[in-house]
């Protein structure tokens, strides 16, 4: 399969991406911009909720990574 590219820059992405609204099991929660230390770009969640199963309460830690397809190839920024 051929190599996903990004469509915007690195500056676009982190001047312009907004936190996005994540709902797990009727819990909503904002997963935050962030720039990875790979280099990718993209969203991050981590959290805890609870959810029931077979009528018992289970705590569920929530660990999520959403990177933007081809992101960690653009060039950093100059610091």
């Amino acid at each position: 399969m051929a190599k996903s590219t990004c469509t915007v820059t690195r500056s676009e992405f982190l001047e312009g991406a907004s936190p996005l609204t994540v709902v797990i099991n009727g819990v909503v929660m904002e997963a935050e911009v962030k720039e990875f230390s790979t280099g990718s770009l993209g969203w991050y969640l981590n959290g805890k909720i609870e959810v029931n199963v077979a009528g018992q309460p289970v705590n569920v830690q929530i660990g999520l990574n959403m990177t933007v397809a081809g992101s960690k190839d653009l060039p950093k920024r100059r610091k």
